[in-house]
């Protein structure tokens, strides 16, 4: 393989890692280039390494994370984790259903309840579709933020039933509003054990450091709806599970979920409002990832694999097309700079950055998740993230930082320019021509020094590409 050719792979694999994790090191990506692509898929959607010790040093170090009293401290735990894990796939799946699933803080009021789902999309959001929805309807932080818990035979609370149908798998205009009745009679009785103790039980604080005792699901078939109910045209004495069933069977919840896929995944799609009347950017894929849905019996690892692999996502038209949100923003840099090799103080200040971003995990503005996509762009945020990427990536003192720096100038006999260097060093990034232009400007050809590139490294850190993925 010439030069040219190793580094479009490694650009390649670059990309792969922005889309299915934080990013990746320049140490990182010469050693996954180094295998044939759809090893690195298959590694990627099957890691073989989950655990993460980080769980252990927080619970030493960082009380307040462990025990999840408040909205601020499930946030800073799950930021720690995308930084550190050895399976970042798995941890990226999570945001991505953690913006379909948005379930928030102000109303459920106990961040170890909303921590606990997280950890549930963790263990299934990469398996089979009908057993995730099976487990978000069983998840007590969703049934108290969709009221299922004042859902009762005989009285029905429609609320969960609707946005199971209209927002967490088949969208606006495939289903009725009989359809969201007669779903919501099969979950009646789907509640939480002992449901006024364990909420006056679970907010004292007299069980620090281990944090509050969380909530528990319980099926109360006394209050369960065990009449026959027609639903998407099928007729049957219904319960929640077999309203899943059905959901997943058909054809618009596998196109719903591929296009969130793809918007999540390849390109920034338009709002999901507007899906009902607007087409997808990209049908043909839409038809690949929707035959990978049924051919897979719904599972989303394979929907992934099949993603991964495609030609559309490989494709140089799609590169930078996705906005970074604040979480994917402030874990890349992190994850560059090395900052967080152990647990420190600063990574409350790191998710408060995120939140002058615009986005505070376990606390999304609505149902709705938040708006993305250039959505996250407007005149304060942009100014914090380009501050914060910036200043982060401009600081000696972080490992990574030092490594890149380092990394830039004893590869000047490569025959490449400081600011080619400098771009390889932080991960085969690409910039349009006009910043390298910028880039080239600032460049001095000769006694190249560690203050020049870290001052090129800052820059690329500004630069429009640096906010998207």
């Amino acid at each position: 393989m010439n030069k040219l050719e190793n580094r479009d792979n490694q650009r390649l694999v670059a990309h792969l890692m922005r889309r299915a994790g934080f990013g990746g090191t320049c140490a990182e990506i010469d050693r996954l280039s180094a295998m044939p692509y759809h090893e690195v898929v298959e590694n990627l959607v099957h890691p073989e390494e989950t655990s993460w010790m980080g769980e252990h040093l927080i619970r030493r170090f960082h009380h307040e994370q462990s025990a999840m009293m408040a909205s601020y401290g499930p946030g800073e735990y799950w930021l720690y984790r995308m930084v550190t894990t050895k399976a970042p796939l798995i941890e990226k799946v999570t945001l991505f259903w953690h913006g379909i699933f948005a379930t928030g803080y102000p109303k459920v009021i106990h961040g170890k309840v909303l921590s606990n789902q997280i950890d549930m999309l963790r263990r299934n959001g990469m398996g089979r579709l009908d057993d995730l929805l099976v487990e978000l309807s069983r998840d007590p932080a969703m049934i108290v933020w969709l009221d299922n818990q004042e859902n009762h035979d005989g009285a029905i609370n429609e609320n969960y039933g609707r946005e199971l149908l209209e927002l967490f798998s088949m969208g606006v205009g495939n289903y009725s509003e009989q359809d969201i009745k007669e779903a919501s009679r099969a979950f009646t009785g789907w509640t939480i054990g002992n449901t006024e103790y364990m909420v006056l039980r679970s907010e004292r604080d007299s069980d620090m450091p281990y944090g509050r005792i969380a909530w528990h699901f319980e099926f109360d078939e006394r209050d369960h709806d065990s009449g026959t109910k027609d639903f998407l045209g099928e007729r049957g004495n219904f319960d929640g599970a077999d309203i899943i069933r059905i959901i997943c069977e058909q054809e618009a919840t596998a196109r719903f979920i591929a296009r969130h896929m793809y918007s999540f995944f390849v390109e920034d799609e338009s709002p999901v409002p507007s899906w009902d009347h607007t087409s997808p950017k990209n049908p043909e894929a839409m038809d690949i990832l929707v035959k990978a849905y049924f051919d897979s019996d719904h599972s989303i690892s394979e929907m992934l694999t099949t993603l991964f692999n495609s030609n559309f996502f490989k494709s140089h038209s799609v590169r930078y097309k996705r906005m970074k949100s604040p979480a994917e923003l402030v874990a890349g840099v992190l994850k560059l700079t090395g900052q967080l090799d152990r647990p420190r103080r600063e990574i409350m200040d790191h998710a408060l950055k995120m939140l002058f971003m615009g986005q505070h995990l376990h606390n999304p503005p609505s149902v709705e998740g938040w708006h993305e996509g250039d959505e996250w762009i407007e005149t304060g945020t942009i100014l914090e993230r380009v501050n914060f990427a910036s200043e982060q990536m401009g600081n000696f003192s972080y490992p990574g930082v030092s490594q890149m720096i380092d990394s830039a100038l004893i590869s000047q006999d490569n025959g490449d320019s400081l600011p080619q260097r400098c771009l390889d060093a932080l991960g085969y990034f690409e910039v349009s021509e006009n910043v390298m232009d910028v880039l080239r400007s600032l460049n001095g050809e000769e006694n190249e020094s560690s203050d020049d590139a870290r001052q090129l490294i800052r820059i690329i850190a500004a630069s429009p590409e640096f906010q998207k993925c």
